[in-house]
Order: C-alpha cells, then structure tokens, then sequence
C-alpha cells in the first residue's frame, strides 16, 4: 500500500524551510515537518509568523516543488500557557496547508495540563489543525499510557497522539498497547531506529533522541512489532536526526537515505 511520507524537521536540521521544502522534492518524500516555535529555549526555529519574506520563500517553494507541509513544531504546554498567543503560528499553518501541531507537556500539574490542551485544540480546531500530543521519557508525558489518559480526558474531535518509535521504545512501550488506540487519534507516526540498550539517563535519552538516531533496520528497536500494531496507510513522518553522518553525507544524500530505509522496512511488513 503507498503510504505518504514526510521530511520530519530535525532530520535536516539546520535547513530553512524553503531550502528544507526543494530537498523532499528531490528525494521523493510528498510532505514536510517544519519548526516555527524552538523545541527548548534558544533551540532553532523559523518564525514564519514574524518574518514575512521567510513566510513568502516558504510558500513559493511549495508551489515549486509540490511538496506540502505536513506538521508544525512544536508547542509546549507549560504552566504559563496561554491558547490566545498562538493564533498567528495557527493562521499561518492553516495557510501553508498543515495537518497537525506536534504538541509537548511540561506542566507539573495534571489538571492544568488536561485544561490547557482543551484550550489549544479548540483554539486550533477552526484552522482545521489537529492537535497531536507527543509522549517523551523525560517530559510530563513520559508514556503512551499518560497521553492516552490526557488526550480521553480533554475529550477533543482534533485531539491526537503522535508515536515517535524511538520514544515508545525508550519508554518501555509494549507493540500490543498500539493496537488500543483509538483510529482517530492517529493522524500519524515517527519513524527511525537505534541501539538496542536503552540509555538509563536523561541526559542520554534527549542527546540520542535529538542529534543520533538511526537509520530503520541498522539498530535494535521492534519497527516491525511497532508498525504492524499502527493503520496500513497512517502516514509516515521521517525522522532521523544524526549530526555526524549528516556531516559526512550532507543534508541531501542524508534524506534521501533515511526515505529509502523507511520505505524497505515498511514495504518489508506488507503481505
């Protein structure tokens, strides 16, 4: 079954989007994942909703290339949030054509989490932007059991959680567990592998998760038990950040890598 596939941002981090937007172009993927807010304080970002010429270039590489934008990064939820100050970073994913919004969880307090992402998935719902709760060992939703249980409790038509293979792993996450979510709240799913050890400390998790994953089929994590559990045609974002091959490769032939090994192992699983 073909399935669409998406240039997740941190596997060529450090491109723009427009120059991010001609690389999926010419390495066969039909979608990309692009950063308008920073995953940690200082990290990088393209605020498109500040730099109109930026926003501009974007689109004229879309135009050019075909190639759509599929998800937006990222929005945290913190004890500060505030729904109302996102409306720009909502108005320009709805014009660029976005699915979804990659959403994090730092609030200590479960109540006001649950609160706070009612509150972003209505205020993204007339976008037509589906909020997708991701689950990361080291955040306030270390698991797919705590999204599960935050996304049933806010109750939201756009709600959704995103499974990253690399984090459902490091999380102990069971492949039969996948088979338990609802179809709905699957608009999509991260691709990539990694050692089978799993690192035991946080500091660990972050640095792999965010500058050495690898490509599906080199390392030791269950894909194959991780997809089959997932929709045949759920599409696939392709994330595979690695600082020192993308120095030796280029952004370019590292792309087109990662494409190519995702697409042999999923292709592998079919009947």
């Amino acid at each position: 079954m073909a399935r669409d596939y998406s240039l997740s941002h941190l596997t060529t981090e450090g491109l723009r989007p427009p120059e991010m937007l001609e690389v999926a172009a010419r390495t066969g993927y039909r979608y990309a994942g692009i950063r308008l807010l920073p995953a940690a304080p200082g990290g990088l970002a393209f605020p498109l909703m500040e730099d109109t010429a930026l926003q501009r270039d974007t689109r004229a590489a879309m135009s050019a290339t075909g190639v759509g934008i599929f998800d937006l990064e990222m929005v945290r939820l913190d004890a500060r949030f505030r729904a109302e100050e996102y409306l720009t970073f909502f108005e320009v994913g709805a014009e660029l054509g976005a699915r979804v919004i990659l959403v994090a969880a730092d609030d200590p307090e479960p109540g006001r989490l649950v609160a706070s992402y009612v509150a972003l998935c209505e205020a993204a719902r007339p976008f037509g932007l589906a909020c997708d709760l991701e689950f990361m060992p080291w955040t306030r939703v270390p698991d797919l059991a705590t999204a599960q249980h935050v996304v049933a409790q806010a109750g939201q038509p756009n709600g959704g959680i995103i499974v990253d293979a690399l984090h459902f792993d490091r999380s102990g996450g069971r492949p039969e567990q996948l088979a338990e979510l609802p179809r709905d709240w699957l608009h999509y799913a991260q691709i990539c592998d990694g050692p089978a050890e799993r690192p035991t400390e946080e500091a660990e998790l972050i640095r792999a998760a965010r500058t050495e994953r690898w490509l599906p089929g080199e390392g030791g994590i269950d894909l194959a038990g991780f997809w089959r559990q997932l929709p045949d045609d759920l599409p696939v974002s392709v994330e595979v950040p690695n600082q020192r091959r993308i120095a030796e490769l280029g952004h370019e032939r590292w792309a087109r890598e990662a494409l190519l090994a995702s697409r042999l192992l999923l292709e592998s699983l079919e009947p």
